[in-house]
């Protein structure tokens, strides 16, 4: 019996023994990193501190989206006493009264001591202005409370290029545009501070404190040249107001490297100032020169034109006869023109944009021929511009195409394309033939300024002969100066362009009332440097033709364009100087304009002018005809508007005397409004209307 208590006694020791190691290598080897983990957050604080995301600017240096200084709001529920969670959620309340964080929200983080088994400390609110960050430290909410530096972005021009820059959500990461697309080579990587803290959480007197460094991430340096980029965007905004329309588009295009200059879609929203509405800002913030496809019509002439000429389907002699339609597999398809153009050369075609000649031009080449171009011109494929969501057009598989359909497809219907496929297309036509890649980012820097990456113009094919393009371009700068883009001419420039006007889809059929009129024009066509094209959707006048709709804004945005380049005019034609007709009756306007040697084209039903195109004081070639909106019978209101007064600088109490003058409303989006305002939207010189809300924010 001694031996076998002996013998137990030995047994259990050895397994207590056992299990004292098996715990211990549990502890020291299998939940080692867990355990000092735990340690770790009970006697160190962690404070990140945020990298600075890099920068994105123009060709010329321009700053477009830069980090600024901002601060953050962090809970850590287990030094928040349970007696008060209702005294420091009502404090919080107050203080993030305008960061929309509601009494529920902020009590439910206040009370969360279960999240702390995960983390030390969560964020409760980011991007706080300084103002704010210093009440709530001298509130003293105690040590769960705490406020540390934060990185916000701001967007310098405000709207402009706001579809392409794109913008952050409320963790600082890229949603759209660039800073998505990019937000890798942006983000930079966050520091971190590790200091020591006691029992109750305060800082540890001559604790150890480490630290690393945040890093900031690289820069991006855009082809868009913010120049341009304003005349664009002026150009969009006054094509989408004058024609009433839905959305306006438009692109500029480096016909030799393939770089945008410029690219943007009106209406448009001001990143800085979000619309709360997801619907809202998802459909503003859309990219419709590359996400959205539609059917050309007449623009796409040019590479029915070109394709003809290069694979020698036709020469230069070509003619033909159109008597308004074309019969095709017992179909009638008709010319735009009804009652026909008669007996015409290619130049002449091309000039009246005539259905029934490029029909013809699409028939003679054939399936296997035409649709071989179609492809070379970058056609049913996205063009990887670099910009996110681009959508690739639809071309039709030509095994199912008869010949109705490619006979359309000649004059641009029964095909589907986007604004940058065509604009880099049209480019391939008038520069020599190549098909550039478009890009959109010219290089990639460090904080420092090293060049990380740079994009060189990439040639992607050959698509036509030198010859070829030439004579296209040759066919294109009489369409201007003696056809259907003569509202496009500028005094002084050789310009080359094509119009366009399509109808749009709805529910399956072809709308004859719902359309898109659009203009490309290239300049200087003996040397193509530009290509621009702008379409407006939906115009809402009783002259729609993408000469009328168009055409005068792709003018208006070259002229400014050439003249900003350096370009010289070279001019031996009289000029004039256009008269202001506006407040005039439309007859008394025609009369005016006749005896200066120049017409007018009424846009809009109604007997007074609200407005001429081009504008009083331009200088226009003789025989330049004016563009005269009038006030419509119910087709078109126009709505008292005035223009927003600078704020900036001012008070509170000014800035709202200033706007309540003009029938205007004051809204501060900062929780602080002393001071003076920093930033306002609409911006100075805007024109909005009577009774609009203006936003301001304010800054010690």
């Amino acid at each position: 019996m001694v031996k076998l208590r002996v013998m137990i006694m030995c047994f259990a020791l050895i397994f207590a023994f056992a299990m004292v190691a098996v715990q211990c290598f549990i502890l020291q080897i299998v939940r080692s990193e867990e355990l000092v983990a735990k340690g770790m957050l009970q006697w160190n604080k962690y404070i990140v501190a945020p990298a600075e995301r890099g920068r994105i600017a123009d060709t010329n240096g321009i700053i477009l989206a830069r980090s600024v200084t901002s601060y953050k709001v962090l809970i850590s529920p287990r030094d928040i006493p349970e007696a008060d969670w209702d005294r420091v959620t009502d404090e919080l309340c107050t203080l993030l009264s305008g960061y929309n964080r509601s009494r529920d929200y902020i009590y439910a983080r206040v009370s969360n001591t279960a999240y702390e088994t995960k983390r030390q400390s969560f964020e409760l609110v980011r991007r706080i202005d300084a103002q704010t960050a210093a009440r709530i430290e001298l509130v003293g909410l105690g040590n769960g409370v705490s406020v540390e530096p934060d990185v916000s972005r701001e967007y310098t021009g405000g709207s402009m290029l706001s579809q392409v820059l794109g913008y952050l959500d409320s963790d600082g990461r890229g949603i759209a545009g660039i800073e998505k697309k990019y937000d890798d080579i942006l983000r930079g990587e966050d520091g971190k501070t590790a200091i020591e803290k006691t029992g109750t959480g305060a800082r540890l007197a001559l604790g150890d404190e480490q630290t690393i460094e945040p890093k900031t991430g690289n820069s991006i340096t855009l082809t868009i040249d913010r120049n341009l980029q304003y005349f664009l965007e002026n150009a969009l905004k006054e094509a989408l107001e004058v024609n009433d329309a839905k959305t306006a588009q438009g692109i500029i295009l480096d016909a030799k490297t393939g770089a945008i200059r410029a690219i943007s879609t009106k209406p448009d929203f001001d990143p800085n100032f979000r619309p709360t509405s997801a619907e809202e800002l998802n459909d503003l913030s859309r990219n419709r020169v590359i996400s959205d496809s539609y059917e050309p019509g007449s623009v796409f002439k040019i590479i029915t034109l070109a394709s003809a000429l290069d694979s020698n389907t036709v020469d230069i002699n070509y003619s033909i006869f159109c008597g308004g339609a074309s019969i095709i597999n017992n179909e009638r398809i008709k010319c735009w023109r009804t009652q026909g153009h008669g007996s015409q050369t290619l130049t002449q075609c091309a000039e009246n944009s005539c259905n029934v000649a490029f029909m013809d031009l699409a028939l003679k080449m054939g399936n296997d021929t035409f649709y071989d171009y179609i492809c070379k011109f970058g056609f049913g494929e996205v063009t990887s511009c670099g910009m996110p969501g681009e959508d690739a057009g639809i071309v039709t598989n030509k095994k199912y195409v008869r010949a109705n359909d490619l006979a359309r497809i000649g004059f641009g219907q029964s095909i589907s394309v986007t604004p940058i496929q065509l604009a880099t297309a049209v480019a391939a036509a008038v520069n020599g033939g190549n098909l550039m890649q478009p890009y959109v980012v010219e290089s990639e820097t460090t904080a420092d300024g090293e060049v990380i990456e740079k994009t060189e113009p990439t040639v992607v094919r050959r698509v036509i002969s030198e010859d070829t393009s030439s004579k296209v371009r040759r066919i294109l700068e009489s369409v201007v100066e003696n056809g259907s883009g003569r509202n496009a001419k500028i005094a002084g420039y050789r310009i080359g362009g094509k119009t366009g006007t399509s109808q749009k889809a709805v529910n399956g059929e072809m709308s004859s009332s719902k359309l898109i009129a659009s203009f490309v024009g290239i300049a200087p066509i003996d040397d193509p440097r530009y290509v621009c094209l702008i379409l407006v959707d939906e115009p809402n006048v009783d002259t729609i033709f993408g000469s009328t709709v168009a055409a005068p804004f792709v003018k208006q945005v070259l002229e400014q364009t050439l003249e900003y380049a350096g370009y010289e005019r070279k001019t031996d034609e009289e000029t004039v100087e256009v008269p202001n007709v506006t407040g005039m009756y439309v007859r008394d306007a025609e009369k005016v304009l006749s005896a200066r040697g120049l017409s007018g084209e009424s846009q809009v039903r109604g007997e007074k002018i609200t407005k001429q195109i081009p504008e009083a004081g331009t200088k226009v070639p003789k025989g330049t005809p004016i563009l005269l909106y009038t006030l419509s019978t119910g087709a078109v209101e126009i709505v008292e508007k005035v223009e927003v007064p600078k704020l900036v600088g001012l008070t509170k109490y000014e800035a709202y005397t200033a706007l309540e003058a003009l029938g205007l409303k004051l809204e501060v989006v900062t929780e602080y409004d002393g001071g003076k305002v920093t930033a306002q939207y609409p911006y100075y010189g805007d024109k909005v209307e009577v009774g609009s809300t203006v936003q301001v924010k304010f800054e010690d």
